[in-house]
């Protein structure tokens, strides 16, 4: 039977990579250096998977601008000092690998900056595995489709035959904007009630479930 999808995007931070809780401690840490009202953890990781600027403008409005630097500087300063520590989900290290011995294209639409997935790959040891990567610093941030349609230029591979695979609503709602389908992760940084409204194909509870349904119906 020929292959529903040709093309899995993936999400990296708490789809692919168990770094949620640094980068809400690593916020929390930099608004606090700075005097800054300390987000809560539940507004920290709604903001999860948007590039920065547009984190920072959800999470702190009343924030002038020309201060979005020096907290970008810190919050870069604390997670930088730790990414090295922060691991792969369970599964993902091997089933990332057998998705793309199975025949699948592989890309990552991340709310990382380049220099950070770049950073990630090279510590992961998956970079090999992916096609092609956009990272929030290089487009639009998510949830606008920007990402997604770019690597579906690039890679040849219409909506039809790609999925999104993502922790968070922003990665659900850049899919339904693109028209393309989706898979969610309720182990990462939204919950799963946020998630289904989505209508993912799935809503999986570990990664190793995500790999095992795009080896039987992808």
């Amino acid at each position: 039977m020929p292959q529903r999808f040709e093309l899995l995007v993936f999400d990296w931070d708490g789809t692919l990579m168990d770094s949620a809780a640094s980068i809400v401690a690593s916020l929390q840490w930099a608004a606090d250096d700075l005097g800054l009202p300390v987000p809560s953890e539940a507004q920290a990781r709604h903001i999860i998977g948007l590039g920065l600027q547009e984190a920072i403008a959800e999470i702190m409005p009343a924030l002038p601008l020309a201060d979005y630097p020096r907290l970008i500087d810190r919050y870069r300063f604390h997670y930088l000092a730790r990414d090295h520590e922060i691991a792969l989900f369970d599964g993902v290290a091997e089933g990332i690998p057998a998705l793309a011995a199975a025949g699948f294209t592989l890309a990552v639409a991340t709310g990382k900056s380049r220099r950070g997935l770049d950073r990630a790959l090279e510590h992961s040891g998956l970079r090999s595995c992916f096609q092609a990567t956009r990272c929030a610093d290089e487009s639009v941030s998510k949830p606008h489709p920007a990402m997604l349609e770019a690597l579906m230029n690039e890679l040849g591979v219409g909506s039809a035959a790609t999925v999104m695979i993502g922790d968070t609503t922003h990665d659900l709602a850049m899919a339904r904007s693109a028209g393309v389908r989706s898979i969610a992760v309720a182990y990462g940084a939204h919950e799963k009630d946020a998630l289904a409204p989505f209508e993912p194909l799935l809503c999986a509870e570990h990664f190793r479930e995500v790999a095992q349904w795009l080896h039987t119906n992808g």
